[in-house]
């Protein structure tokens, strides 16, 4: 009796769920940032076989499986035990070629392409950089002494930032045209840097 209650239960229209929504919910794959898993992508298929398809992994946990010490040492007991005994050999099942493994290409390129650097100093560390810059040219010792030096860094780690900061090309370039200096000035510093 208690099922069929159960049943009944289920089957009450829920007025305030909205049927439309709830079904492009359950269907939807989500939205893909990649373009070419996206191009690749058919919603008939489920998202594992979409990604062995593409020639990617579901679940890395299979795919790149850790080794566990005691099933392979029980193993090799019992394969010692029974060294009288036909050994079979397993054949790993074969993938087939799929059309789009071109993706997971793709995919390989695009991240071992180089990559533009885009690091910069914050605002306020530039300002304090080329302050003492100005001030005091290149020497360190004194801008570790300067009253404005909050942090207490040492002259070794002020020259480090500094040296950061002129090989951030946006930030020192702003900073050379601001102070009338030209990019030969600022070789000749970096020669007296390493001198120190």
């Amino acid at each position: 009796m208690t099922k069929l209650r159960k049943q009944r239960r289920r089957k009450i229209y829920r007025h305030n769920v909205n049927r439309k929504r709830l079904r492009n919910k359950i269907y939807s794959v989500g939205n893909i940032a990649c373009k070419e898993i996206k191009e690749a992508w058919e919603r008939t298929k489920s998202v594992e076989t979409n990604l062995k398809e593409m020639g990617l992994s579901y679940d890395p946990n299979k795919t790149l499986e850790i080794p566990n010490t005691k099933k392979e040492f029980k193993a090799s007991l019992l394969s010692n035990e029974n060294d009288w005994e036909e050994t079979t050999v397993e054949e790993e099942p074969t993938q087939p070629i799929s059309s789009k493994l071109h993706v997971a290409e793709a995919l390989e390129a695009d991240a071992k392409a180089p990559r533009e650097r885009r690091f910069q100093l914050p605002k306020g560390q530039v300002e304090w950089i080329t302050y003492l810059m100005k001030k005091y040219g290149k020497d360190y010792k004194a801008m570790a002494r300067d009253k404005k030096n909050y942090n207490q860094e040492t002259w070794k780690q002020i020259r480090q930032k500094i040296r950061r900061f002129r090989t951030i090309p946006a930030q020192y370039k702003k900073y050379l045209e601001e102070n009338g200096l030209q990019e030969s000035d600022s070789e000749g510093d970096t020669v007296s840097d390493d001198e120190l």
